[in-house]
């Protein structure tokens, strides 16, 4: 072997340690757009080949993922560049133009959802073999998202309330539900002839009337968004209608007025009619009906009944009843009666608070006088004396003991508590003269019993008059 063999071979072995052929490992790019697939050849393999003197060629491969493998774009020094009948014929060029071993990259433009795979830059070798790089080429294509309700009746089988769709996407999109309603999802994909991608989910359960107006979202991820797109949805459960009748308080009694019942019906969709009937058939006179109010002006033996309530829609009929018992009126006080008692209580009333102010003032007046009378008989016995002389006329007063005259009486009520305070503090004589006055003085002539003054003054000489005083018949008034 020679130096110059020894060398190439040396050469050649280190190059082949590392990537000679450098390419993008993938690119994404949107139908419509033209892409640019780079390929750089090391300069080792290209010294290589120029020191062997060796034929080195560059080739494009398109490798779809369905299908054969086909050369897009050839380039040789000697013969240039040449384009192979292939689906991309016409839309791909080697740039620059015209191209160079050490970087034969190439342009597709307007590029296809059809044109997505894998691109090969191979580079050939006579006759050590090929050195090639690969590209990954996506296609991406934004979907069309869209989310419905489906509307069912109620069951109980699980058929589908929604359907979400992404429409021609690339890469297939992924998606899911977020609900709390009970049920699950299904999900199919297809392929069109564009190489996009449309997804189906479908949403089951089986279907009441508590799930009507629930909420359902439907999440699509795909590459082409920068976050989840989110479809939010209603359910919509038709059943018929669900009935309920209010107003019966249990005590609708004879005679009573104002009451009456309410029918209320939840239905999908809404109610078409409100019927009122009777089990007899016969709808009593007191009865008003006003679209679902039943309205009863005075309660009578003819309520006592029981009364229906039929409520439809376009997906069936409900009936309702409630059985009305009439009771009898409660014996109670008519108005007037009331009226009567409430006057004669409020009589008495006045009456017991009349006795009690009279008994306190009685009971006060009382207590007055016997405390006037107590101090009745000292002050007569100050006034005319405590012995038992006769009384004579021109003398002083000297009363006598025992029972007290009228004139005693009038004179010990006349004098209030000041005076009385005020005559115990006086000295006899200055009594008496205060008793006098400066007036007319009331002489008495002697009585025919000595003995018996004060009584025969109370029984023969005192004379009452119409003022309320008391006078003596056989005084003498100076």
């Amino acid at each position: 072997m020679t130096v110059a063999n020894v060398f190439l071979s040396l050469l050649f072995h280190a190059g082949t340690s590392g990537q000679r052929v450098k390419v993008e490992p993938e690119l994404a790019s949107y139908p419509g757009q033209t892409v640019n697939l780079r390929c750089v050849c090391s300069s080792s393999l290209l010294l290589y080949a120029d020191l062997k003197r060796a034929p080195l060629q560059v080739t494009w491969i398109y490798e779809p993922k369905d299908g054969e493998r086909m050369n897009i774009a050839v380039f040789h020094p000697n013969f240039g560049p040449n384009y192979p009948e292939s689906q991309m014929k016409g839309r791909v060029t080697f740039k620059p133009s015209p191209p160079e071993l050490s970087s034969p990259s190439i342009e597709i433009s307007n590029v296809r959802m059809t044109d997505e795979g894998r691109y090969v830059c191979e580079y050939a070798t006579y006759p050590d073999g090929n050195e090639q790089g690969i590209t990954q080429l996506v296609m991406l294509a934004k979907p069309l998202n869209s989310a419905t309700a489906v509307t069912v009746n109620a069951g109980t089988q699980p058929v589908v309330v929604a359907r979400c769709e992404s429409k021609d996407g690339r890469p297939a999109a992924k998606i899911q539900w977020l609900t709390t309603a009970k049920g699950n999802w299904t999900e199919t994909s297809q392929t069109g002839t564009d190489n996009t991608v449309t997804v189906t989910s479908e949403y089951r359960l089986a279907p009441t009337a508590m799930d009507n107006a629930k909420d359902l979202t439907c999440l699509v991820t795909h590459r082409t968004q920068l976050k989840d797109e989110s479809l939010p949805l209603k359910l919509a459960i038709q059943y018929p209608p669900v009935v309920e009748i209010e107003g019966y308080d249990n005590n609708w009694y004879v005679g009573r007025t104002n009451v009456g019942l309410l029918c209320k019906a939840n239905a999908n969709p809404i109610p078409l009619s409100v019927d009122w009937k009777t089990m007899t058939g016969e709808m009593p006179d007191t009865v008003q009906i006003k679209e679902n109010e039943l309205k009863v002006l005075k309660v009578d033996s003819s309520v006592n009944t029981t009364f229906v309530c039929e409520v439809k829609n376009s997906i069936g009929a409900t009936r309702e009843q409630v059985t009305i018992n009439v009771r009898e009126p409660s014996k109670t006080e008519s108005n007037a009666g009331v009226v009567a008692g409430a006057v004669i209580g409020s009589l008495l009333a006045l009456l017991l608070v009349a006795a009690l102010v009279t008994v306190l003032v009685t009971r006060s007046r009382r207590q007055q006088q016997g405390y006037r009378a107590n101090g009745g008989s000292d002050m007569k016995t100050r006034i005319f004396g405590g012995g038992k002389k006769p009384f004579t006329v021109g003398a002083r007063p000297e009363v006598v003991t025992g029972t007290p005259t009228a004139q005693d009486i009038l004179l010990s009520n006349e004098l209030d508590e000041a005076e009385r305070r005020k005559f115990d503090e006086m000295e006899e004589d200055e009594r008496y003269d205060h008793f006098a006055g400066g007036g007319s003085i009331l002489q008495l002539r002697p009585p025919p019993n000595p003995d018996d003054i004060i009584g025969d003054y109370m029984d023969d000489d005192m004379e009452s008059q119409r003022d309320g005083s008391v006078i003596s018949r056989t005084a003498v008034y100076v």
